[in-house]
């Protein structure tokens, strides 16, 4: 699958979700969000896919919306059709890593920060650059930041808009893994491989679970533990109990199982 400003490639169960338009280092046209949000949707059906890698091409990861590409359509149902693809990628069911070099500013650093994990060069450079073009945080910035650094300190990166390194977005636990340029790709993809041999359900649930733990109180988050385990018990949990039991790797499949029970008793 390939669209002029977004690419889908696929490796084993990897999918790679290119952003694509060099020449503008990867900002974003409203097309542009759209088809990146469809490209979305065509591997959550996908089930032979079970991680996503996000990054961009020619160097960069993505310079936010395209300031320079306008149309006729009133500015809410604009923000309201990206803010869809936000969503989208925030609630995709399987986990998503973003790769970054180059920059990642305004709704593209908040694109990465939406993924399950943020792999970055060592040389990355990141800014929540709004407030330099007259602009208040978008792209599920105001919902994630907080989580992430605190309120202080998302104001403080919200507010005065300046760049920031990959060595102190890291240390703001706004990038997961560092990689030195030559090593990015091969990090990225050996974190996306192991990801994908894991049990596609019960990660895709711990991550929701710890997601929605921060606005949760302790007996919610409880509850909604249970539930998640009770699917697990009935997916994947079983055959690595055996696993475990006869000294061999798990064959994490996600598929629905009752042990003892057949198809017609489950239904």
């Amino acid at each position: 699958m390939s669209g002029d400003t977004v690419s889908v490639t696929r490796d084993g169960a990897v999918a790679t979700v290119t952003l694509n338009r060099p020449a503008r280092m990867n900002a974003l046209t409203l097309d542009a969000f759209v088809e990146f949000g469809s490209a979305l949707r065509v591997l959550e059906a996908e089930r032979d896919i079970r991680a996503v890698i996000v990054t961009g091409a020619g160097g960069n990861f993505c310079t936010g919306a395209d300031v320079e590409r306008r149309t006729g359509q009133h500015p809410l149902d604009r923000m309201r059709t990206i803010n869809s693809v936000a969503a989208t990628l925030a609630e995709f069911p399987k986990p998503v890593i973003a790769q970054v070099e180059g920059y990642a500013v305004g709704a593209g650093w908040n694109l990465a920060l939406l993924c399950d994990l943020v792999v970055a060069s060592t040389t990355a450079k990141f800014s929540q650059i709004f407030a330099k073009r007259g602009l208040s945080v978008d792209f599920g910035g105001s919902w994630v930041l907080p989580r992430l650094v605190g309120l202080h300190q998302a104001k403080r990166l919200v507010m005065l808009a300046e760049m920031v390194d990959a060595a102190e977005a890291h240390a703001l636990g706004l990038v997961s893994v560092l990689a030195e340029p030559s090593e990015l790709r091969t990090v990225t993809q050996d974190l996306a491989r192991r990801l994908a041999a894991g049990p596609p359900v019960a990660v895709t649930q711990s991550a929701r679970l710890l997601e929605q733990g921060s606005s949760s109180s302790l007996r919610e988050a409880l509850e909604n533990e249970a539930r998640a385990q009770a699917v697990n018990f009935a997916t994947d949990a079983p055959d690595a109990f055996r696993a475990f039991a006869l000294k061999r790797p798990p064959a994490f499949t996600g598929e629905w199982v009752v042990p003892g029970a057949t198809t017609a008793s489950v239904r």
